[in-house]
């Protein structure tokens, strides 16, 4: 069995469509700090770009509508960051729609909420309490 090199066994790898590849692109790395791993077609028809060590497809949108232009969302992607101050921070100063202000949930984790280019809406989450999931009202039914 060949090991794929970009993204580990039992990975999960969402793939985001763009209305604009190379402008999503530029936008994601800009706002959210992401970095690309590589890209294909001509002009830009997908990419793969990493967020800590998250990965992620960017597809061109082929038919179709973005959550932009249907007027609401169609998922919602979370990614974990070191310091989601310091992330929040700085994608409020690079104008992103921030939909969620930052907060500590009651599940114990520090994080916002914001809308990219085409309206998905991405969550930057950060561990702030150790709770399981029963001290917080949940009702764990597999162990």
């Amino acid at each position: 069995m060949i090991a794929n090199r970009s993204v580990p066994t039992d990975a999960i790898l969402p793939h985001v469509i763009y209305r604009d590849v190379a402008e999503a692109i530029a936008w994601l790395m800009r706002v959210f700090g992401f970095r690309e791993h590589y890209r294909y077609g001509e002009p830009v028809s997908g990419a793969q770009i990493y967020a800590a060590n998250a990965c992620i497809m960017i597809k061109k949108m082929r038919g179709g509508a973005t959550p932009a232009q249907l007027g609401y969302g169609t998922q919602s992607l979370t990614i974990f960051v070191n310091d989601v101050d310091a992330h929040c921070t700085r994608t409020k100063a690079a104008g992103a729609r921030i939909v969620e202000e930052l907060n500590e949930t009651v599940y114990g984790e520090r994080q916002y909420g914001v809308e990219d280019l085409d309206g998905h809406h991405w969550l930057f989450s950060q561990h702030a309490r150790d709770l399981r999931p029963d001290e917080w009202g949940a009702t764990i039914v597999g162990q």
